[in-house]
């Protein structure tokens, strides 16, 4: 069982369980309200790994001219049940079903969960090729060391490696990828709401091509 599988098979739980965390978030909320703000007037949205589309909803909400992509075309039914207003789609992150400089804006919200510390630049220039110059991605993940392994969730049988990440190592991976990051935030874990990891939210501005 593949990650796609794996999503499919938990998409209805997932979404069941998720769709509503923003509002129990009060950070996640407010920089998400701030990246809407600055991406205002830059063009077109993705919400990269977007999952059941909440946090595309949010964004929506806000007037963000904003679509979601997601590797599980499970997730993507749950999604558009749920947010019919929002467009979504399946696309795989390391290589987007998007034209070059496309994008005025990204989002990948817990998005490289599932990729080893030496994927990520794999992953950071596919975002740079569809993002326009001086465009802005909002990046978020659990910090830390090592992995994560589960058989089960929300009810479902999967097969899931969770990777936690340093902030170093991934803003030398945005670096190397044409990827500046302009803000850095940490949070601790909002207790009894999620897993209790430490949370990091960069945001970013391409400033070069990749190479």
């Amino acid at each position: 069982m593949n990650i796609r599988e794996s999503y499919d098979a938990a998409a209805s739980g997932y979404a069941d369980a998720l769709t509503g965390e923003l509002a129990g978030k009060p950070l996640d909320r407010h920089l998400l309200d701030r990246f809407a703000e600055g991406v205002a007037g830059r063009g077109p949205v993705a919400d990269l790994g977007c999952g059941p589309g909440h946090v595309a909803q949010y964004l929506h909400e806000r007037g963000v001219d904003v679509r979601g992509l997601d590797l599980s075309p499970g997730m993507i039914t749950a999604a558009g049940a749920r947010f019919p207003e929002v467009p979504f789609a399946v696309g795989d992150m390391r290589d987007l079903p998007l034209e070059d400089a496309s994008l005025g804006g990204a989002v990948l919200f817990y998005a490289i969960v599932h990729f080893v510390p030496e994927g990520l630049t794999v992953v950071f220039k596919e975002l740079n090729r569809v993002l326009r110059p001086d465009a802005l991605a909002l990046i978020s993940f659990h910090v830390g060391e090592g992995v994560v392994h589960r058989d089960e969730m929300f009810g479902a049988r999967v097969n899931l490696d969770f990777y936690f990440h340093g902030v170093e190592p991934v803003t030398d991976a945005l670096l190397a990828s044409g990827l500046a990051v302009i803000e850095n935030t940490l949070r601790e874990p909002y207790e009894g709401a999620e897993y209790p990891s430490r949370r990091c939210y960069l945001l970013v501005r391409k400033v070069a091509e990749p190479a």
